[in-house]
């Protein structure tokens, strides 16, 4: 299945402007002297997880520990990613303070709550400064098993290579930019794929066989494509996820800064596909330089049986 109704979302503590991630990542804005930057994330971030819930999204919140501070820790989606057959990756990150949120108990709670039967632990890649951010670094069609990778310095062809052999993928790659020509940092800022509907900002790809060549692959899975404008990737349109409801009804989630970027004749086909929910999320976005999509980590692992069904 390509979309899940589970997600693990990280409930910040000390959330601020990281300085180890914005020399690339140039969506980041740094914070006015006097705002509150945590209690406005805290409220956006609260108001998030209501929104799921009240959809029938199952939502697996985790509170992040004050020590040591890692103020990516709302974007738990590039630390690890889960798959149906019970593997769990974790990636090489290329900020410092980015590798230590792999040690604040997340990783246990998913063992603890689902049954991980393999484990494909990429992050030794850091020491020779090689690096693959999970599912910000590359945009999964599980169920077609094609991974589109937009290359940068935070998402590098080895631990692709190892990645999609590992877990039997096809590799979509290509080079895209931002309006001033600079490598986009992850590709889930530029493109999204959901189960019939896939958002992509083809302006990005500059190289003309690259960009037809992703158009001609989402066409070719079934996909219809949505193309964005530079001012659409700059609010974060890009950055949506789909996921579905407790009864199966496919759920598209944005920021509501995406959505008001979208005109009509877009909002029409996305609402042909999924429902929308754009959420609130306007501080961190703008903080952090990540959206809606990259403060959901899919949870696909099989559950542990309960005691009680483990006596049956």
């Amino acid at each position: 299945m390509q979309t899940t109704n589970t997600v693990l979302m990280i409930r910040p503590t000390r959330f601020s402007f990281n300085q180890d991630t914005a020399a690339n990542n140039r969506f980041q804005r740094p914070a006015a002297v006097a705002e509150d930057v945590q209690r406005q994330a805290l409220q956006e971030f609260d108001g998030y997880v209501a929104a799921l819930r009240a959809e029938g999204v199952e939502v697996m919140v985790h509170d992040d520990a004050e020590a040591p501070h890692t103020p990516d820790s709302i974007f738990p989606n590039n630390c690890w990613s889960s798959h149906p057959d019970g593997t769990l990756v974790l990636y090489p990150m290329q900020g410092h303070n980015r590798r230590l949120e792999r040690d604040k108990g997340v990783l246990e709670r998913l063992r603890n709550a689902y049954q991980v039967e393999q484990l494909l632990d990429l992050s030794s890649l850091e020491q020779q400064e090689i690096f693959l951010e999970g599912t910000g670094s590359m945009v999964l069609d599980r169920e077609r098993r094609i991974c589109y990778a937009g290359y940068s310095t935070r998402t590098h062809a080895r631990a692709l290579d190892q990645l999609i052999q590992h877990l039997g993928y096809e590799l979509c790659a290509f080079s895209a930019v931002d309006r001033q020509g600079v490598a986009i940092y992850h590709t889930n800022v530029m493109m999204s794929v959901g189960t019939r509907l896939a958002v992509a900002c083809l302006e990005s790809v500059r190289d003309l066989s690259e960009r037809r060549a992703l158009h001609s692959r989402l066409e070719d899975s079934g996909k219809q494509v949505m193309a964005l404008s530079w001012d659409q990737l700059e609010s974060f349109a890009g950055n949506m996820l789909e996921v579905h409801t407790s009864t199966g009804e496919p759920l598209l989630v944005m920021s509501r800064t995406a959505w008001q970027s979208l005109d009509g004749e877009q909002r029409r086909l996305v609402e042909r596909h999924a429902r929308p929910l754009p959420v609130n999320i306007d501080t961190i976005e703008r903080i952090g330089g990540g959206s809606a999509r990259c403060m959901l980590a899919e949870v696909y692992l099989p559950k542990r049986p309960t005691p009680l069904e483990q006596s049956r």
